[in-house]
């Protein structure tokens, strides 16, 4: 019999989802995160960060390409010292970065069905938890605020305060590690393929692919396999209450 007990979520495209194109708010982002640097004494253009990336927030993109999560603060950290600004204050770097996320942020809307599905799941006696891939810890506590969402999760993890990123096995081992049960008692609902679900699969927790917010591969098979997929938060306690009711 299948007994499931713990539900993890991913956070962007997930529970939240962003509604204007990013490159415009990457641009004011830019701005907020400049205007703190200069007027620290770091005299930086608008774009000073490559001739080929228009953003800091390009910048942070094109450097992750390993499960070692680089985030925004030692990505902006290194391009200073690159430029000549070494020992930039941590205090510094901390308020640009809180001022360009000040901005992204106002681009995230939580998903209609979320608060419904999560009230559900905890009544029905399901342990909540997130785990996220993100440049930056803070960034998501705040999102998590924003949203009152805090309340219906016993841990979250990002892989900026870990330090690895999803699928690597380490990060989902934290979660499992953290609720005590068996793999096979953990569900895993994402959006993406690549990291959200190939990571359940690898753990054995049973992977819920949501396709609302998904890129969607146009022709084939899927190269990574979810278990079920869905297109909505609020179908998730209904189809956990059937595989368990299947499987007896």
């Amino acid at each position: 019999m299948t007994e499931f007990k713990v539900v993890l979520f991913d956070l962007g495209s997930t529970l939240i989802y962003s509604k204007d194109p990013w490159p415009p708010i990457y641009e004011r982002a830019d701005r907020e995160l400049m205007e703190v640097l200069q007027q620290s004494g770091i005299p930086l253009e608008i774009k000073p960060f490559s001739s080929k990336l228009e953003t800091f927030l390009d910048s942070y993109y094109a450097a992750r390409t390993s499960p070692i999560e680089k985030t925004t603060f030692s990505v902006l950290k290194e391009i200073l010292e690159q430029k000549g600004y070494r020992d930039t204050p941590a205090s510094v770097l901390r308020t640009a970065l809180d001022a360009m996320y000040a901005i992204t942020q106002q681009n995230w809307y939580i998903e209609p069905d979320a608060i419904p599905a999560l009230q559900t799941l905890r009544e029905q006696g399901y342990r909540l938890g997130i785990v996220s891939n993100t440049s930056d810890d803070q960034n998501v506590q705040k999102l998590v605020d924003r949203w009152e969402l805090r309340p219906f999760f016993e841990t979250i993890i990002t892989s900026a305060g870990f330090g690895i990123r999803k699928p690597d096995r380490r990060i989902f081992q934290l979660a499992l590690n953290y609720f005590g049960v068996a793999p096979g008692q953990i569900v895993m609902v994402g959006d993406t393929l690549e990291a959200d679900i190939l990571g359940a699969n690898q753990m054995g927790f049973y992977s819920i692919w949501i396709t609302r917010r998904a890129q969607i591969p146009e022709e084939g098979e899927l190269a990574i396999q979810p278990q079920a997929v869905i297109s909505t938060l609020k179908e998730i306690p209904d189809l956990l209450a059937d595989i368990q009711d299947n499987s007896e």
